[in-house]
């Protein structure tokens, strides 16, 4: 009864998940962020040839 009381009681396991939330939460913000980014600079860089094609003709 006793092992079957310290198991119900450890806590351990919950931090495990917590921490294992928190780091999914950072994960998504961070691919969310870089998705963001890549799409600025790839529209920045259609941008500047769309400029450098007519320039040039």
């Amino acid at each position: 009864m006793r092992l079957i009381r310290a198991f119900l009681c450890d806590e351990s396991g919950a931090t495990a998940i917590e921490y294992a939330l928190i780091g999914g939460l950072i994960s998504i913000a961070v691919i969310s962020g870089a998705s963001a980014l890549g799409n600025g600079v790839g529209n920045l860089f259609g941008y500047v040839t769309n400029e450098y094609t007519n320039a040039t003709r």
